[in-house]
């Protein structure tokens, strides 16, 4: 079988480092290392960079020391970093030991910070200046440095002592005059983070100011790296996985569901599986100590369904809505009031048209007005109590330091379940005097 590698490296040319990753991916193992080779060395890093971390260790395994070397030069910190996060100890040595001294020390100082705070996605590729410099000689060192750097969009003006004076962007350069000073157009009040702040935190502030990239300092303001937008444009995706997974009452996993085994999968949902079937039980449980209720008037029995569903649905809406905007930082733990006293309000709303209209429904089918009655209350106490729960447990968890997403609807619509049946047999016994 013949191939015509020339004319797929002219093919490859013509996309973006993303699609050519994902070409990859698609290939065998053997001609996934041999499409690798043809690229060009600055490129291959790029592309490596975009790959899973499987197919990075499948190449890692498979290439020479000396392609190892320039891989490695052209890979930018924080994507080796990541990279090295996820490989064996036998890799990441012989990754290291093919890596210049400054590289090395620079990868082993972020590895050293906890995984998910601002230090583990930060890079160290940025441009520095000087307050003293002109616009001419700032432009001109930017030219000098600026092709190895993650981006010269913001560039960072510090003291000899690396400490954080104030951001200026390219665009304000090219509009000065070549004399202007640093300092008179540097801008001295700036959004940044420390390195052990929560990446969520840093995400919500590139949300909220609409970042192209942040400036990461220690604790004495020493400027020690940069987070740009498309690495926190992986965190929100990592987060809101996390997030939905959770919400479907499973435990997170960092792969994706096509490279995740069956039994991972299913380690990773029969915990929460369990929990909410013991929980059920509970249901069953009630269900027999008014058993003497349904057996006098077996009717009560068809609208179980009915109360249960509605109560699930209804405390599903409300905690849906107070998580994600507990996410987006739009409701905190101080908001809990104002959230009770609104949700009990949409309650009291939304309950009296449902219940109005199945206590219609319950007597123009013929079982008696007091039926109709006692199933109205019942759905009526059932939704205000659904959403009133559902509002106030996901804040509840915070509250706790618990993850909010835990109080979504799987959960919610057990305890709900459990309450509804307790007031819709409480009413029926003092209603029809059962």
């Amino acid at each position: 079988m013949s191939h015509n590698w020339q004319a797929l490296k002219v093919d490859l040319s013509h996309l973006q480092e993303v699609d050519i990753a994902s070409f990859i991916e698609s290939l065998p193992a053997e001609l996934a290392l041999i499409v690798f080779r043809t690229l060009d060395k600055d490129l291959a890093a790029e592309i490596f960079a975009n790959l899973a971390n499987e197919q990075q260790e499948q190449l890692i395994g498979a290439i020479t020391d000396e392609e190892l070397q320039h891989l490695m030069k052209g890979l930018m910190i924080d994507d080796a970093v990541d990279m090295l996060g996820e490989l064996p100890a036998n890799l990441v040595n012989r990754i290291l030991r093919h890596t210049s001294p400054g590289t090395r020390t620079l990868i082993n100082q972020f590895l050293l910070y906890p995984e998910f705070c601002a230090g583990s996605i930060m890079t160290a590729e940025f441009v520095q200046l000087k307050k003293e410099m002109t616009v001419k000689e700032a432009i001109d060192h930017i030219r000098r440095v600026g092709e190895n750097k993650e981006t010269i969009y913001t560039c960072y003006v510090t003291t000899q002592f690396r400490k954080l004076e104030g951001i200026i962007s390219v665009r304000t350069l090219l509009l000065s005059d070549d004399n202007d000073i640093l300092e008179t157009l540097m801008e001295p009040d700036f959004i940044s983070v420390t390195t052990t702040d929560d990446q969520e935190l840093v995400a919500d502030l590139f949300r909220r100011y609409d970042l192209l990239s942040i400036p990461v300092v220690d604790h004495e303001n020493r400027l020690v790296g940069i987070i740009t937008v498309d690495d926190i444009i992986d965190v929100i995706e990592e987060e809101n996985t996390e997030d939905f997974e959770k919400m479907g009452a499973m435990l997170p996993s960092d792969k994706p569901y096509l490279k995740t085994g069956v039994f991972v999968l299913a380690k990773n949902r029969i915990a929460w599986l369990m929990i909410l079937l013991i929980s059920g039980m509970i249901t069953g449980s009630i269900l027999a100590r008014f058993e003497d209720a349904f057996l006098v008037l077996p009717i009560l029995v068809s609208f179980i369904p009915m109360l249960t569903d509605t109560g699930g649905n209804a405390g599903s809406q409300s905690s849906t809505l107070i998580i994600r905007g507990m996410a987006v930082n739009e409701i905190s733990i101080k908001d809990m009031w104002i959230v009770l006293f609104k949700e009990l309000r949409v309650a009291l709303l939304v309950g009296f048209v449902l219940a109005f209209f199945t206590a219609l429904r319950v007597y123009f089918t013929g079982y008696g007005f007091m039926v109709a009655l006692t199933v109205g209350i019942a759905l009526y106490s059932t939704v205000v109590m659904a959403k009133t729960i559902g509002g106030i447990l996901p804040m509840a968890a915070k509250k706790i330091h618990m993850d909010p997403a835990i109080m979504a609807a799987p959960l919610i619509t057990t305890i709900v379940d459990a309450f509804s049946l307790i007031l819709y047999f409480t009413i029926a016994k003092q209603l029809l005097h059962l």
